[in-house]
């Protein structure tokens, strides 16, 4: 993610060196002042800086008002499926989102998600054509929300090798929709570490608090059949392969 040009806000830090629930706290309850906005974005992105006391921080917001209608997501629910998203990404515990929460702004309710500062060296379409292991656990991860839009562009990759996920508002459908660029493990057995996440995220669902987070954020039929994806990628102990009904990588892929 590249800041608008010539923004005074102050940038965050690396997410290593700031507690999470302190990170949380600020982006929940912090003022968020918006700087400018990134105009690539479908729908409305709003760069903003949100301070709290004696911390602040770069951070992106998505009211839901800026929403853009879409065919096959219901109208304003994108940015509580970016939380969703979120909220999977803490209980594998692989940290693939950034600190996401669902809060009051400017422009009224929506999502608001720490700011990542990447590392500008690495090229975007060999790491999406790599066998990165940081890049796999994505994989896995995209195909339990069903994640219908994973272009590289929403990859950013830090100093430390850690790559972080972004861009999650088309996520979480009943219907089977994947469709993204890390298609280099289909059909491959999944790694034993993520059979062992799979296996957990499977009983918080349906059991855990994990099931109740997502049942404020998504509707019943949605989180029942994200169970149902972590149960079928445990039973059948491989990569999905992209489905004939629907496209398999999104346009533009970058």
């Amino acid at each position: 993610m590249t800041a608008p040009e010539s923004e005074p806000v102050t940038r965050s830090a690396p997410p290593s060196a700031m507690d999470e629930e302190e990170t949380l706290k600020l982006l929940r309850d912090g003022t968020l002042e918006v700087a400018g906005r990134l105009v690539e974005a479908t729908n409305m992105t709003l760069y903003c800086s949100v301070k709290l006391g004696t911390r602040s921080a770069a951070c992106v917001y998505k009211p839901v008002r800026g929403e853009r209608p879409l065919w096959d997501f219901p109208d304003g629910t994108l940015a509580a499926r970016e939380v969703a998203a979120f909220e999977v990404s803490q209980a594998t515990g692989w940290h693939i989102v950034p600190p996401t929460v669902y809060r009051e702004g400017p422009f009224g309710p929506g999502m608001c998600q720490l700011w990542i500062d990447t590392e500008r060296e690495v090229d975007l379409m060999r790491l999406v054509r790599s066998r990165n292991p940081v890049v796999r656990r994505m994989a896995v991860f995209d195909a339990v929300v069903n994640n219908a839009d994973r272009k590289g562009g929403h990859l950013l990759p830090l100093p430390t090798g850690h790559v972080y996920g972004v861009d999650h508002g088309v996520c979480f459908a009943a219907e089977d929709k994947l469709r993204t660029v890390l298609w280099q493990w289909r059909g491959k057995p999944l790694a034993r570490e993520a059979v062992a996440v799979l296996a957990k995220l499977e009983r918080d669902l349906e059991s855990g608090s994990l099931g109740r987070r997502l049942r404020d954020l998504l509707t019943l039929a949605e989180v029942e059949a994200t169970w149902q994806r972590v149960r079928r990628l445990l039973d059948t102990g491989v990569h999905p392969s992209p489905s004939e009904g629907w496209p398999a990588i999104p346009w533009p892929p970058i």
